[in-house]
């Protein structure tokens, strides 16, 4: 259901005061924090601007905190798709631990929320944008969620929904659905920082999409190095996590796919994450990451395997200081190269397509549609902007 590196219903506006509301969908059982702070909901309601012909088009943004990382894209329609005109990422690790102690540390909360001041801080450079700001797996888990959804609308302003898995899968389609060639069928994942969703797709003879069924596994690339810290050998380690992603993908393929149709050419394969943007950013060789590059690139699969048996040999320090992953998501690398082989295992296809775009591509789209724009999320990608700063 994933962006800078060094290496994306009805909804409220920007306050006047640089925070932000929104009303959205498919949200878990939590408290309002509208309603938990004793604010009416209107209160937080700015009226939407008046667009004249000379006007600029309207501002629309949006927030996805996920296990591992917070990201801020906010960008306004554009032709038939739209132009980022600021966006934020960090490497926040909320879900640090949670598998383990079923609640949000405070010091993951704190870098989450530091992160999240950054956004607001942004979203005040562009009033009357309207947001919507979603969390996903670390805070679906977590017993103490409520509270921290209600921490942070007081100390951001921003209204934090906690969207299901149905929902983040949706998001992520969405953002990847112009990648989609003719072939029938297609196999779209995901891999997350506490999870991983996987999407089997029928595509019709017109290019519309239908989502059969997904899968949603509690195994990101954070809480997968977590659970299997203990290995110390690292082959030994990468081959016990790509078992385990293996078994447990085993029935969802099999209810879905079958050898008949790879065999016939009829399935096609769309990945987003960090994790497949960094492989094919070090199979083009790029000394620095470059998104256009990356976004929309067919990878091979001979080529993933490439560059897992180069991952596994790489020494920490030499990780850290590629400029395709970096410091911050070296020590992830590991579970995410095992949760990608795992899956070519299931599906071995002869290449995949790469996308970089995830859930925030996804709810631009949706509140521009919304709002009446005839949104194409391929042209979205060919307008979107690379290369900015990662940090504040």
């Amino acid at each position: 259901m994933k962006q800078v590196s060094p290496h994306s219903d009805t909804h409220r506006a920007i306050r006047p005061d640089g925070g932000a509301a929104m009303v959205g969908s498919a949200v878990m059982d939590a408290p309002s924090a509208v309603a938990s702070s004793g604010l009416s909901g209107d209160s937080l309601v700015a009226e939407r601007p008046v667009t004249t012909a000379t006007s600029h088009p309207p501002l629309y943004a949006a927030i996805d905190l996920g296990s591992s990382n917070c990201r801020l894209l906010v960008a306004r329609p554009c032709n038939d798709g739209f132009k980022v005109i600021d966006a934020f990422s960090r490497v926040v690790r909320l879900g640090e631990g949670v598998r383990e102690k079923g609640y949000l540390c405070q010091a993951a909360m704190d870098r989450a929320i530091d992160a999240l001041k950054v956004c607001s801080k942004k979203l005040r450079k562009h009033p009357g944008a309207k947001l919507r700001a979603v969390a996903t797996e670390a805070c679906r888990t977590a017993e103490n969620r409520a509270e921290f959804v209600q921490k942070v609308f007081e100390e951001t302003g921003i209204e934090l929904k906690i969207i299901n898995p149905d929902e983040e899968s949706r998001l992520a389609l969405q953002a990847c659905s112009a990648l989609l060639d003719e072939r029938p069928y297609a196999v779209v994942f995901d891999i997350g920082g506490g999870s991983t969703e996987i999407c089997w797709i029928k595509v019709d003879n017109m290019g519309q999409t239908q989502c059969i069924e997904t899968l949603s596994m509690p195994c990101g690339v954070l809480c997968l190095t977590e659970r299997y810290a203990g290995i110390e050998q690292r082959r030994e380690r990468f081959e016990a996590m790509r078992t385990e992603i293996r078994e447990r993908l085993r029935d969802f393929a099999s209810r879905n796919c079958c050898s008949d149709i790879l065999d016939d050419g009829k399935v096609q394969m769309v990945g987003t994450s960090g994790t497949v943007t960094t492989f094919c950013g070090i199979a083009l060789g790029l000394e620095r990451y470059e998104r256009h590059k990356v976004d929309g690139s067919d990878l091979r699969f001979d080529d993933a395997e490439r560059v897992t048996e180069l991952l596994l040999r790489m020494e920490a320090d030499k990780r850290k200081g590629h400029p395709c992953i970096g410091n911050q998501r070296a020590e992830l690398m590991d579970a995410g190269a095992a949760i990608f082989a795992a899956i070519r295992d299931i599906w071995p296809l002869a290449t995949l397509k790469v996308a970089d775009r995830g859930l925030r591509e996804g709810i631009l789209v949706d509140l521009m549609r919304a709002d009446g724009h005839a949104i194409d999320p391929c042209d979205a990608r060919r307008h979107t902007v690379s290369h900015i700063s990662a940090n504040p």
